[in-house]
């Protein structure tokens, strides 16, 4: 059994407003950003697995992030996994 960290990066899809990012982009021309566009938000999460390989690490992963961490609905996540 070895032990790998996982990372996970959770973002609202593509079309779904992401209020708290435009309130931030609003404010950034008068923080002297105005070449700043675009801006999205989302959550980052980091946990150990415990697996025979990377790809059973890879797997318990992504059924994390899809069950647990993400709304498929709204969001999407990327999942990383390596060695720890």
């Amino acid at each position: 059994m070895m032990r790998f960290t996982a990372t996970v990066e959770v973002t609202l899809r593509e079309g779904i407003a992401d209020p708290e990012a435009q309130t931030i982009e609003r404010a950034l021309p008068a923080l002297g950003f105005s070449s700043v566009h675009g801006l999205r938000g989302g959550r980052h999460f980091s946990f150990a697995v415990d697996a025979e390989d990377l790809e059973a690490a890879t797997a318990v992963a992504t059924e994390v992030a899809s069950r647990l961490l993400s709304n498929p609905v709204i969001e999407q996540h990327d999942v990383a996994v390596q060695p720890a």
